[in-house]
């Protein structure tokens, strides 16, 4: 097991990994799956060296995105001392490994490397099951609400009640 920066050339398996975990959103969580994203967004987070892979025998296992500011989603809480995380997206071949505490003890070494005190993620709607996943895998879980500006936010975001979880630096 590898974890290792995006490459634009990881591009086609990256979008075909979002629209496999959207496939599963909409027979799991049928009241919010993830739109179609923006090639520029995921062009400029591997540009900024900010979209990850989990590699297992070659294979790109599982993807994920970070950033160090979130206005729009944190509001009132947004800190320049936080690690943020987003869509996790994992290869259908290998489910069931919780990458999700993977990508969470590399986060901790990552985010203490760059000074940050937090790491946080968010999800939306009210998926108890997940929730309860995130705590497991060490997140605080910091409640639901609604966000009041989703203008530049990916369409999942409007309307929806979104859960934040955080998990503070020692």
């Amino acid at each position: 097991m590898r974890i290792t920066n995006s490459n634009l050339e990881d591009i086609p398996e990256i979008f075909r990994l979002y629209r496999l975990a959207t496939d599963f959103q909409k027979i799991k969580f049928p009241e919010n799956q993830w739109p179609e994203f923006d090639s520029a967004l995921i062009t400029a987070e591997i540009v900024e060296n900010r979209q990850f892979k989990l590699l297992i025998d070659g294979k790109m296992a599982c993807i994920w995105a970070i950033t160090f500011s979130d206005t729009q989603i944190w509001e009132h809480s947004e800190n320049d001392a936080s690690l943020y995380i987003h869509r996790i997206a994992t290869n259908p071949e290998f489910r069931g490994n919780n990458f999700v505490q993977t990508i969470v003890d590399w986060s901790q070494n990552y985010a203490r490397k760059q000074n940050k005190q937090f790491i946080r993620m968010d999800t939306c709607g009210k998926n108890e099951r997940l929730i309860n996943h995130y705590k497991n895998c060490g997140f605080n879980y910091l409640g639901i609400k609604k966000l009041s500006n989703t203008s530049e936010l990916p369409a999942h975001y409007h309307h929806a009640d979104v859960c934040f979880f955080e998990i503070v630096l020692g």
